[in-house]
């Protein structure tokens, strides 16, 4: 419910049910005695499940042996990992052991894995030997070229002098690597207390970092706590009506806080289970996966509904069991919406507003919220949360005036780690200033009507454009490059870049996408190319993307027809 006036943007969430004072390990702790039959975890592409009681059991033995490999509490661990079971238990058992646990995303290449183990100066790290096209092991054996002749519980790494050893998950023997098997043996099980003071966390605890890319340069890392994440996957599980009897169907990144906050941590308040159908998403797998355990609940950007939706449909698949969800990551087209509903029978399906530094949803549609509500606004503000939009002066504006969104709260994460600079550029006075332009009618729905920030959101992935553009300038032959986002009917928005070459310097796309493919994630490599000879640009100099964004966008338009 609102407190403010009808004229006033700013709303406020209701302040019921209360918050949970509770820490990642005690929620689980929880889910093992209510629900200790129920399936945890089913990771289809693995072909194994877990009960919450054996679950339970299980990260225990994790959290010890990490205690015993010599971390204390606080100390980061890194899991660069696409989607498996060890990565959620990993979450769980670095809870438990009151470590940090650092999102690293999959597509990371060498430069982006040594920016983020040093940022945040990783003790471990975890990872798989290979994924898709990467091959983990040998970015690692680039980055500690003797990682391979080292003590694999001591590493003296001169790029990354904070690490001191690098788990294996799917690969055993490895020379200077640690088996994920070391972690959950039992051998530690007596000798280590977990509820020690040298181990146990408090709510307000750091307990996980996310990496996010705003508007400038290298990713920042979003610091989030217990109290953050657990009442966020709480208030959105409760959002969609999560119930013990659900089976969450989640193909989106657990790196993600879609996938770690609101399906995995979710499913632990609810005592649901979690369905992975595979490493990373895949429209066959999800279906098979759906179809397969019956699923109740699925989660996706607006990307992968339409690809689920397209396969269902061309293999004459329905799903009687499907009923709730989340969409996210961008506004869903009411096409697409009316296909979700109709064809994959999920009549209580919500969409989300949020972001990582908020653990992340702010709004959230209701269940039983008509179609143009759901397909045009984000729906309400949460508990406990309160939001306004705000003028270039920081004035509160009206309901129906266009501004910036800020958003106040428990969710509000407690910083960018190591810097309080950044930090106090977006948090004032509690209110973490978004970057996106939104308008609050005066139902209090609010609707996200463009972004402040430069931010380029493919596909749900956010990517900071001088990020991209500082990498281009790598380039031997790149003398100056301007890299912005176009609109695209798939992603949501596609990387394009403008470059202007050194005197005498000739280059291709196809030279440039070769440049790019193993050294950046390939989300971020640009998809639309122009060699230019200027920039648009301001008479005091400023370049105006705005107007390179246009000519681009009608470029492609007019191609289309062609």
């Amino acid at each position: 419910m609102s407190t403010s006036s009808i004229t006033n943007s700013h709303v406020t969430g209701a302040d019921s049910p209360p918050l949970l004072d509770v820490t990642i390990g005690q929620l689980l702790h929880k889910a093992a005695l209510d629900y200790p039959d129920n399936l945890a975890i089913i990771s289809s592409h693995q072909g194994s499940a877990i009960t919450y009681s054996e679950f339970n059991i299980l990260v225990d033995s994790v959290a010890r042996n990490l205690i015993a490999l010599g971390l204390k509490k606080g100390d980061r661990i890194g899991i660069w990992s696409p989607n498996n079971w060890e990565w959620i238990t990993l979450l769980y058992a670095a809870a438990r052991a009151g470590l940090v646990l650092v999102n690293i995303n999959p597509a990371y290449r060498v430069s982006e894995l040594e920016y983020a183990l040093n940022k945040v100066e990783c003790r471990l790290l975890v990872m798989v030997s290979k994924f898709k096209t990467s091959d983990y092991v040998a970015m690692m054996s680039e980055l500690i070229p003797d990682i391979h002749t080292s003590s694999a519980t001591s590493l003296n790494s001169e790029r990354v002098p904070s690490l001191d050893s690098v788990v294996l998950i799917d690969v055993e023997s490895e020379p200077g690597f640690l088996d994920f098997s070391l972690l959950t043996a039992k051998g530690n099980d007596e000798s280590i207390n977990l509820d020690s003071s040298s181990c146990s966390s408090k709510p307000d605890d750091v307990v996980n970092i996310q990496f996010t890319s705003g508007t400038t340069g290298n990713p920042k890392a979003a610091t989030l706590t217990h109290k953050n994440i657990v009442n966020n996957a709480y208030f959105t599980g409760k959002g969609i009506g999560l119930l013990s009897s659900d089976k969450l169907c989640c193909p989106v990144p657990l790196y993600h806080c879609f996938g770690m906050v609101l399906a995995t941590l979710a499913c632990c308040n609810y005592g649901a289970t979690l369905v992975l159908p595979a490493a990373y998403f895949d429209p066959v797998s999800t279906v098979n996966a759906i179809d397969k355990e019956e699923c109740t609940v699925l989660y996706g950007v607006p990307t992968m509904f339409s690809e689920i939706l397209n396969h269902s449909t061309r293999a004459g698949m329905s799903f009687p069991y499907l009923r709730t969800g989340i969409v996210a990551g961008a506004l869903c087209p009411k096409e697409l919406m009316e296909r979700i509903i109709g064809d994959l029978g999920m009549t209580e399906i919500t969409n989300c507003y949020g972001m990582t530094e908020t653990s992340p949803v702010s709004f959230q549609s209701a269940t039983d919220e008509d179609l143009d509500t759901k397909t045009t606004t984000v729906g309400s503000i949460h508990p406990h949360v309160e939001a306004r939009v705000v003028g270039s002066n920081g004035e509160i504006l009206n309901r129906g005036e266009r501004g910036e969104l800020c958003v106040r709260g428990y969710s509000v994460m407690k910083g960018y780690w190591g810097d309080q600079n950044k930090t106090d550029e977006v948090i004032v006075d509690g209110w973490m200033h978004t970057g996106d332009e939104a308008v609050i009618d005066q139902n209090g729905k609010c609707s996200i009507v463009g972004r402040i920030k430069d931010t380029i959101i493919r596909g749900g992935e956010n990517i900071a454009p001088k990020e991209v553009e500082e990498f281009l300038l790598t380039h031997s032959g790149i003398d100056e490059a301007q890299v912005f986002g176009v609109k695209d009917q798939k992603y949501g928005e596609l990387v394009a870049a403008w470059l202007r070459l050194k005197e005498g310097v000739s280059l291709t796309n196809e030279d440039i996408l070769d440049y790019a493919r193993d050294q950046i994630a390939h989300h971020k490599i640009p998809s639309h190319i122009r060699f230019v000879d200027e920039f648009p640009m301001t008479v005091t100099g400023k370049i105006q993307k705005f107007m390179m964004r246009a000519e681009m966008e009608k470029e492609l338009a007019e191609s289309k027809k062609t």
